[in-house]
């Protein structure tokens, strides 16, 4: 149900996993939790699990307004591991990127975000992909970002402004802001960023998980906390 005693800026694409649920953070601290509001999408993705882990963020930060999305339709165009349970996730040799890429996910997720911003006249669409620190997705690249916001602002006549505040940060760099938020132990335990569905540290061997790890490793290197 959506609170309609203020207006709404934000609309946080809000997966449930690390990344999305620091960019919930971010945008609440901008605007206000009351001013702001989450989509997380069920695309038939093997660690469907992360969608309960959104929910209960959604619960936690006490937003607007959050809706679970069904893109039913995704699976029947194109074939990866993450639709795939019995499918390896690994990168073949010579391959831009591993087995788990979803072909044109971003840009899907972000018009159906920018669809609903502008029905409840937000501007701002908050999506935590990362260029630095990534497994060659290429739309997770600064690129792709600026043509997806020009063609969101030509599709719908729109003002939108796509927010990624991890576009040039590094997974160390993100557990470094979560510290600094207060938020550490929540994203450590209740975010779920393994391709497995296992949440906090998971599996250990996808990729994703493999990031986390490393940027956390890092992050502890360099700092005073003790886990």
């Amino acid at each position: 149900m959506i609170r309609t005693d203020r207006k709404i800026d934000a609309v946080v694409v809000l997966s449930g996993g690390q990344d999305s649920a620091l960019c919930l953070a971010l945008a609440c601290r901008r605007f206000g939790a009351d001013r702001v509001a989450a989509l997380t999408f069920n695309y038939g993705q093997r660690h469907a699990v992360e969608t309960k882990f959104a929910r209960a963020l959604a619960r936690r930060f006490r937003i607007a307004a959050h809706k679970v999305v069904k893109l039913d339709f995704y699976r029947h165009l194109t074939a990866n591991a993450l639709f795939d349970a019995s499918a390896p996730i690994r990168k073949k040799r010579g391959a831009s990127c591993p087995t788990t890429v979803v072909e044109g996910r971003n840009s899907f997720f972000l018009t159906a975000a920018g669809v609903w911003a502008k029905s409840l006249g937000a501007t701002h669409v908050y999506t935590g992909v990362s260029e630095a620190d990534y497994s060659g997705y290429p739309d997770c690249r600064a690129a792709f970002i600026r043509a997806q916001e020009k063609m969101m602002r030509l599709a719908m006549e729109w003002p939108f402004k796509i927010v990624t505040p991890f576009l040039h940060k590094t997974k160390a760099e993100e557990w470094a802001l979560a510290d600094r938020l207060g938020l550490f132990d929540l994203v450590a335990n209740e975010t779920v960023t393994c391709y497995r569905g296992i949440p906090g540290a998971g599996c250990g061997r996808c990729p994703a998980c493999r990031l986390r790890a490393a940027g956390l490793m890092k992050y502890l290197q360099h700092s005073r906390r003790k886990i």
